[in-house]
């Protein structure tokens, strides 16, 4: 059995002044590997030699990737981070391929006045819709644009990592546009409709 005295774990190593980068390219691999047998944890054990660790701050590589450390505004850092992540989101969403169900006519027609009739059970359209009465006018197109657009709520996954700031709203923005694009090339008689919430949301 390993004695934990003899090693550090990546949280025990950070404590002593590293980061997850020095981390990674200064020590590499940890030299224990694998779970712990004497209680179960969902992320395997990861110690690092604390001999190693202690021959490595000895370095001048240490030294400098310390110093680097220390000359870095913890906000600037932040900041080159948080920057790294907004380009990342972007372009995942950008590549993203955005897959929308292909339905019938009759199909799609009779999920969205579901879904409509489900959204406002308890809204002020709840008595029309017990009572059967026929949808306004443009109204059954909306709700099939609507039925769609919360098909595609999965794409909201992309914005993970983001928060409330410009760079998600940004994400935001151009993930909407993307959805309600692919809507109007999966059905062209819905396209008026995308364009209009397009254009809502874009102003």
């Amino acid at each position: 059995m390993t004695d934990r005295s003899l090693y550090v774990s990546p949280a025990g190593v950070r404590r002593r002044g590293w980061t997850d980068a020095m981390v990674r390219e200064l020590l590499g691999l940890p030299d224990v590997q694998g779970r712990d047998p004497r209680r179960y944890t969902p992320a395997p054990v990861r110690l690092y030699l604390l001999a190693r660790v202690e021959a490595v701050e000895r370095t001048p590589e240490f030294a400098a990737a310390s110093a680097a450390l220390a000359e870095t505004p913890r906000s600037a850092a932040l900041g080159v981070l948080a920057g790294s992540r907004r380009s990342a989101v972007l372009a995942a969403v950008r590549a993203e391929p955005i897959e929308v169900p292909r339905l019938p006519a009759a199909e799609l027609e009779r999920r969205a006045v579901r879904h409509r009739h489900l959204t406002t059970a308890c809204g002020p359209g709840a008595g029309r819709a017990r009572r059967g009465v026929p949808a306004p006018a443009g109204s059954l197109v909306r709700w099939q644009v609507g039925y769609l657009r919360q098909a595609l709520a999965r794409y909201e996954t992309l914005l993970d990592g983001l928060y409330g700031d410009a760079g998600r709203r940004e994400a935001e923005r151009l993930l909407r546009r993307r959805l309600y694009q692919a809507i109007a090339a999966a059905y062209p008689a819905l396209a008026g409709e995308c364009a209009r919430r397009i254009a809502l949301e874009s102003a």
